[in-house]
């Protein structure tokens, strides 16, 4: 009988064993680590192990580590699969919250993050985005989220594509947003219907904010202070984008202007 259960035991674990092997398979196969393209201002990362640690262009971020910026603080990530997000100043995200999930690429605790999804021509590259109140679940797509308070108040809009979004501390049905849309999710409120974004202000204001800091960075730049992965200079990475050059999310023209975003659809 005792060594019937001990049989049992030893069973039971090895079957637990795989299943947990089976889970960290995709993000083993797909390299689940973000590797910072383009940096400005104080951007670290808080790491179980070290602390506080300072992120600079070429370094990597791994799953579950927070990413931190100071009130100047900016940084553009690529993921494996072309992927990229963009996080602002005074910002505090959650990279790969769940490890057996790699479609679970962000969650927003606080500040503000443009992300592009890369998918091939014709096919779905299914991601989500999360924040204290919403789940955002992406098509492949470019949108932003700006979690406004430490309530979790979560501004989504969508710039290209579609994305469902999900207040997860109330009950309801996900409201889909079309390009040129948004929504607000409060904590506790049931979702309203999503509104257009008229004129596109809301998008000028993320722009706007966006072109401030590539502002810093081509001025770093001309100096050579920055430089992307293997030293190589920002803006001299190759076409990442839609028609356009240099790294991908770098502004092509002045402020307030289109901007060539990367990750092209």
């Amino acid at each position: 009988m005792l060594l019937r259960l001990t049989l049992l035991r030893t069973v039971r674990m090895l079957l637990i064993a795989a299943a947990v092997v089976v889970c960290l398979a995709p993000l083993r196969a797909q390299d689940a680590t973000a590797t910072v393209l383009a940096q400005t201002g104080r951007v670290s990362v808080m790491t179980d192990s070290r602390g506080e640690q300072i992120l600079s262009t070429g370094m990597a971020v791994k799953p579950q580590q927070v990413i931190v910026t100071g009130p100047d603080g900016y940084a553009l990530f690529e993921v494996s699969d072309g992927s990229t997000f963009e996080v602002f100043n005074d910002a505090r995200v959650v990279f790969r919250p769940t490890l057996a999930n790699w479609k679970d690429l962000l969650n927003i605790v606080l500040g503000r993050v443009k992300v592009y999804i890369q998918h091939p021509p014709g096919k779905i590259n299914h991601n989500e985005v999360s924040s204290p109140t919403a789940v955002i679940s992406v098509r492949g797509t470019v949108f932003d989220v700006n979690v406004e308070d430490v309530d979790g108040t979560t501004l989504v809009t969508v710039e290209e594509g579609l994305v469902d979004v999900q207040n997860r501390t109330a009950a309801g049905t996900p409201v889909r947003l079309n390009p040129g849309e948004y929504i607000t999710v409060f904590r506790n409120q049931q979702l309203a219907a999503a509104k257009p974004d008229k004129d596109g202000i809301i998008q000028a204001g993320f722009r706007l904010a966006r072109d401030t800091f590539w502002q810093i960075l081509r001025g770093q730049r001309a100096s050579g202070g920055v430089s992307g992965p293997g030293g190589v200079p920002v803006g001299a990475q190759g076409d990442k984008g839609k028609g356009g050059t240099g790294t991908p999310g770098a502004p092509t023209t002045a402020p307030g202007a289109p901007t060539t975003p990367p990750g092209g659809h």
